[in-house]
């Protein structure tokens, strides 16, 4: 690539992005709501949903109707 190609791409990348202001800052405070979401996933990773324990029973259910897959289980785990 030579400069004249290098000095059209610098051109044409100004004329796309819009310059940016010194000290710019976001409209609002995100600190609040980063924290709100946080608090949303962290309350939703604690339920443990139903057929999370439907599978475990199923397992346990299988497990005792024939115990010789246990260590078949033990080995994926």
């Amino acid at each position: 690539m030579n400069a004249h190609d290098e000095n059209q791409i610098k051109q044409l990348l100004k004329q796309a992005l819009p310059p940016v202001e010194p000290n710019s800052e976001p409209g609002r405070d995100l600190w609040p709501a980063v924290l709100l979401k946080l608090d949303a996933d962290a309350a939703q990773r604690r339920a443990v949903p139903w057929f999370d324990w439907a599978l475990l029973g199923g397992l346990a259910v299988f497990a005792v109707s024939f115990p010789a897959t246990i260590p078949v289980f033990l080995y994926y785990l």
